[in-house]
């Protein structure tokens, strides 16, 4: 449905995001993920054709629409607000009634729909935002952090509903999402962008499971790093496990408080790790010995250049 190749896009003369290739196929939901200032919403407007592109090739097939991040609201009813979208769409007056209801009930809106906008709530505000782009029926969907700024019991009922609701064969949905637990809820695949580049492409888990540089790594959770002769072992706490017959000895270096147990950080002669330990935990500055159940490998070229000196400047 989209393909772009080698896309460059700038703001004013700053490139924003350079050398981007990806493609979006129908029935697929892409969640677009990465830090703050990484260029998400750049390329999604780039994508989108509200940001013409410096350089690089891109190609649509279809209609597209997109969401932006405020869900900002006309001051009428939550049905009429969904009406007028579908009139700026070009929809014939007399199928927008019926297709504004079906939008909201998708949403599980429809019992907002003679409410005036300006009563609702932020959770209500933001599932009327996304009635409104669904109701139009594009063939590529585009939503800009369609979750942000709602506490996380309304952000997690809101996802359940919106997961069924986005879900189309015959559309190609791009979601832009800021928190790894929204994408991995959303979407059947990730593209993950750092400083402007897209660094990975692929299945939520594969990518969890087998990320494909320090880098990436570091970005979706593996905040321990050991060196085991030539190459860096890169962990996240499930990953560890308190074991008298560990093979690794590692001191407490800090615990932190969680609902079932204790957050530690661990200091080691060749790393650092973190570990999850049910109660009762091992106190700051107690000995311990741990084993390592899983985790991923790159090289290390012992040169001051390679993942473990990358993955300590990313802690930093």
């Amino acid at each position: 449905m989209l393909s772009c190749r080698e896309l460059t896009v700038a703001r004013g003369r700053r490139e924003i995001v350079r050398g981007a290739t990806l493609e979006l196929r129908a029935g697929e939901i892409v969640a677009l993920l990465g830090p703050n200032g990484a260029g998400k919403s750049t390329l999604l407007d780039a994508l989108s054709g509200t940001l013409a592109p410096a350089a690089g090739e891109l190609e649509r097939h279809g209609r597209v629409a997109i969401a932006l991040q405020s869900p900002d609201l006309a001051r009428r009813t939550v049905l009429a607000n969904v009406t007028a979208a579908l009139g700026w769409w070009g929809v014939p007056r007399s199928q927008r009634p019926g297709r504004a209801r079906r939008a909201l009930e998708q949403m599980g809106a429809a019992h907002l729909a003679r409410r005036q906008a300006i009563t609702l709530s932020g959770g209500e505000r933001r599932r009327v935002h996304l009635a409104r782009v669904l109701a139009v029926e594009p063939d590529i969907l585009m939503l800009d952090e369609p979750f942000a700024g709602l506490d996380a019991e309304v952000r997690s009922t809101l996802l359940q509903d919106a997961v069924s609701a986005l879900r189309s064969d015959a559309r190609a949905t791009l979601v832009v999402v800021h928190d790894r637990a929204e994408a991995w809820a959303l979407a059947d695949r990730l593209l993950i962008l750092i400083d402007g580049r897209l660094v990975a492409d692929g299945a939520p888990r594969e990518l969890l499971e087998h990320p494909p540089s320090p880098q990436v790594a570091r970005f979706l959770g593996y905040d321990g790093a050991i060196r085991d002769g030539d190459a860096i072992v890169l962990t996240r706490a499930p990953h560890v496990v308190l074991d008298p017959a560990g093979r690794y000895e590692a001191t407490v270096t800090r615990a932190t408080a969680l609902e079932d147990g204790f957050r530690l950080e661990l200091t080691l002669e060749s790393g650092r790790l973190s570990a999850v330990a049910p109660l009762p935990a091992p106190r700051v500055g107690e000995t311990v010995r741990v084993r390592l159940d899983g985790g991923v490998r790159f090289p290390h070229d012992g040169a001051g250049t390679g993942p473990l000196d990358e993955f300590a400047m990313l802690r930093t």
